[in-house]
């Protein structure tokens, strides 16, 4: 009896083992399966294309380039987007993820940027001469194929920034939808009702209602109309939809970490988006882009950051201001971020490279731009957002000696803003950015309302007296009896009490003043203009 027992029992454990050993290499080969169904899901781009004269190789972090393309190619074909099968990239930004690993920025290249586009290499192995003030959206054209070029796209940023781009993910119309079916929806807000005429203003009329006004889930084809619709909304320009799509990124990644390590979510996002992505060959495998995901799991939340190359209306098209990107793209290469941290540090060792401690950049100034400023045929509303009497009038009388015409002043609703704001409305961005290099450090941002307004803060109070006070001890020192000068007014020998422009190099801090994190409220700042 007793051995009859032990005989089953060891039957029983052997059954139950040989059971756990077949699921295990069930689901091994289950997951070799899933593991080659993604790789082949990859495309990858020829990197023949790229420049034989890049940028070097750096230490700090990594730059990733995103182009989204607006290709009809293929199952693009019902879901919108450009004419024919040639390949155009609707939008594009570059991601650097710091050294160490906790933090990361998104920089928005609006498609009509004027930008020089070093030689290209075409289909057929000929390249193409460069070109001085295109279309950025132009070099992904370059060869007129269905899939683009977006080694050419890789090359003109790689000019444009002096960064090296390590790796350039290209997405289509297809894949980015399916990609947010696979997280069940992402939410988005609307400033407003949009209508059919304003994703497609050849349409002729007005049409249904295409997006009620406020917060919303949308996914697959509506999440590619929302981050598409640009007429109606701000100053209906292609720049003025560039906060909307960062607002998206936002939210899709905000999902997908609320969605944690769940295979039963992750993988159909996994398969969704290998299907939709042509990456260069360094990325061309599952194994090298899930290491690459993986090494971003340490970032929170807000320190994503998504910010636009700093930049002026040029006509219809758009200029890249200097030396504002210039500043831009070197804390990046210093793997500084852009409130001044240090953050090339070396995770591994607990500490920055080389052992130092992090610190902020330092808040150096630079003499007052050598360009004078004006504002001629310019108006501007000023109104005083602090306790401190007169602060108001003082900026007006600043703005007026540079040939700004004032249309008031007066005091703000609330009296306890510590950075100046300045706001635009529709078309008006070009004055906001003359206004802006009066007022260093502003917040910037486009508004419903019609105008320019200064709302001065406690930055500018502390900025003119201190001006106010360095000009009257110049005064006492050469012996002048004119008093000091006021905030704004140019002294004899040409130099300007007003607060100073950033020093080249420096990161101006409005930059930073109008990055959105990724867990920023995802109704706020929604449209240039």
């Amino acid at each position: 009896m007793s051995g009859s027992r032990g005989g089953g029992t060891h039957h029983r454990v052997r059954t139950a083992t040989f059971v756990a050993m077949a699921f295990v290499v069930l689901l091994t080969a289950g997951a070799g399966w899933l593991w080659l169904r993604l790789n082949g899901n990859i495309s990858t781009f020829d990197a023949d294309g790229l420049s034989k004269n890049r940028p070097g190789a750096g230490v700090a972090g990594q730059n990733v380039l995103v182009i989204g393309s607006d290709s009809r190619a293929g199952g693009n074909s019902g879901l919108g987007g450009g004419e024919g099968d040639v390949g155009r990239s609707d939008t594009a930004f570059l991601l650097h993820v710091y050294r160490d690993r906790e933090h990361a920025i998104a920089v928005s290249i609006p498609r009509d940027t004027l930008v020089d586009i070093p030689p290209c290499r075409r289909p057929d192995g000929s390249w193409t001469s460069g070109r001085t003030r295109a279309m950025f959206n132009s070099a992904f054209s370059v060869g007129e194929s269905a899939k683009g070029n977006p080694a050419c796209t890789q090359n003109t940023v790689e000019k444009l920034t002096g960064l090296r781009v390590d790796h350039t993910v290209v997405v289509d119309f297809e894949g980015f939808s399916a990609m947010t079916s696979a997280v069940g929806g992402v939410e988005v807000c609307l400033p407003k009702d949009v209508y059919q005429g304003d994703l497609d203003p050849h349409r002729g009329s007005r049409g249904g209602l295409l997006f009620a006004k406020g917060q919303q889930t949308v996914s697959g084809q509506k999440a590619l109309d929302y981050v598409r619709v640009r007429h109606g909304i701000g100053d209906g320009s292609d720049i003025g939809r560039i906060q909307r799509q960062q607002a998206f990124l936002a939210g899709l990644i905000k999902k997908v970490r609320a969605q944690g390590f769940n295979p039963a979510a992750l993988l159909p996002l996994a398969d969704a988006a290998t299907r939709s992505m042509t990456v260069d060959p360094g990325l061309g495998s599952a194994d090298k882009l899930l290491s690459f995901a993986m090494s971003l799991k340490d970032i929170g939340l807000h320190d994503i950051k998504f910010i636009t190359v700093p930049w002026r209306y040029e006509g219809d098209r758009v200029d890249i201001v200097r030396p504002e990107a210039d500043a831009l793209w070197a804390s990046l290469k210093a793997d500084r971020t852009i409130d001044g941290k240090d953050a090339g540090g070396d995770r591994s060792k607990g500490r920055p490279a080389g052992g130092a401690q992090a610190s902020p950049a330092p808040a150096s100034r630079a003499p007052a731009p050598q360009e004078p400023v004006s504002g001629e045929g310019v108006s501007v509303s000023v109104a005083n957002g602090t306790r401190v009497t007169g602060l108001a009038a003082r900026a007006a009388a600043a703005l007026e000696r540079h040939g700004f015409a004032v249309d008031g002043t007066g005091n703000a609703v609330v009296r306890n803003a510590g950075t100046t704001v300045i706001e635009f409305g529709p078309g008006r961005a070009a004055d906001a950015r003359t206004v802006a290099r009066l007022f260093p450090g502003a917040f910037i941002r486009g508004v419903a309302a019609d105008g320019v307004t200064v709302t001065v803060g406690r930055d500018y109070a502390s900025a003119s007296a201190s001006a106010s006070a360095s000009a009257g001890a110049s005064g006492s020192a050469s012996g002048s009896t004119s008093g000091s000068a006021s905030p704004g007014a140019a002294g004899s020998g040409g130099s300007s009490a007003e607060p100073s422009a950033p020093a080249p190099g420096t990161l101006s801090t409005d930059v930073a003043a109008t990055a959105r994190s990724a867990d920023d409220d995802p109704c706020a700042n929604l449209s240039y203009g």
